[in-house]
């Protein structure tokens, strides 16, 4: 087993809270990693857990956990968990797993889920739409498309995502959320294979040459998965393909790095909008 041998590989750091009398990581913890591992990989294809698992009318139960042990991580050793749906069953699928320190492999091992129904849990086959996502993904497949267009094309998956991001958990005011720029500024939405709605943001005309990117938001699960990275690039090519040479935003504080790592720049103090602080930032086309 070689790390090259997943395209799945979750990150973690070791904690002291892990390490044993034997000043290595204990036995138990490496099927923690594994299960910590699993939420990332449903992640990673762009399933929000548990409302797409909803759609497919079941869930997935541990039916067996087999590690096999080849040399031990110690504390603050930063490791990687790599996750490969290596086998499709009839109500089954199975995961090869291995836990890498660099190109070391420290931990090998299997994960077997059944597929059940929650109220019973009976097992029930896998649907077909889980089975092209998980054969679709280890192919390489991509698994989230970005759609720009109007309101009319896209307000109403906007406005959900929108309503539950800024609405329900950042407490914004209805009236201060919608405005009459959306009926005619361009919308970004992220779906999945599912055509689950994910995450969105809008582009308009701040002055002559220089766009502004606003109500960015993306599903709390799906948070630091790239989608909305991908909404974030598709709004710039927009405004670059229309000839804009600069594009500003406002940021809320706590994502003044992520606008950072795409390339904004802060400009100016900080100020407060909407009751919540936020930062000026731009970034040329």
């Amino acid at each position: 087993m070689k790390r090259s041998d997943f395209r799945f590989l979750a990150r973690l750091r070791v904690r002291y809270a892990e390490v044993d009398a034997q000043k290595i990581v204990f036995n138990g913890h490496y099927l923690m990693y594994l299960d910590t591992a699993i939420a990332d990989y449903w992640r990673a294809l762009a399933l929000p857990y548990p409302e797409a698992f909803e759609r497919f009318g079941g869930d997935l139960y541990v039916k067996k956990a087999t590690l096999e042990y080849h040399a031990s991580a110690r504390y603050d050793d930063l490791l990687e968990v790599g996750l490969k749906c290596a086998h499709l069953g009839n109500s089954s699928l199975r995961f090869s797993a291995g836990v890498f320190r660099q190109d070391e492999l420290l931990v090998s091992g299997e994960l077997v889920y059944v597929h059940a129904d929650p109220a019973t849990q009976k097992s029930a086959p896998l649907p077909q739409p889980l089975r092209e996502l998980l054969t679709g993904y280890e192919s390489g497949a991509a698994m989230v498309q970005v759609r720009t267009g109007l309101w009319s094309e896209l307000g109403e998956d906007a406005h959900a995502i929108r309503t539950a991001v800024f609405i329900g958990e950042q407490r914004i005011p209805a009236e201060l959320e919608w405005d009459e720029a959306d009926t005619d500024c361009l919308h970004a939405v992220a779906y999945n294979r599912l055509g689950q709605p994910l995450a969105t943001g809008r582009l308009l005309e701040h002055v002559p040459g220089v766009a502004k990117i606003g109500r960015m938001a993306v599903h709390r699960s799906m948070r630091g998965g790239g989608i909305g990275r991908a909404v974030l690039d598709a709004l710039m090519q927009a405004a670059r393909a229309r000839g804009d040479r600069e594009v500003l935003l406002h940021a809320q504080t706590s994502a003044a790095s992520f606008y950072a790592r795409a390339g904004f720049a802060r400009r100016g103090p900080e100020f407060e909008e909407a009751g919540i602080d936020h930062i000026e930032m731009v970034a040329p086309l």
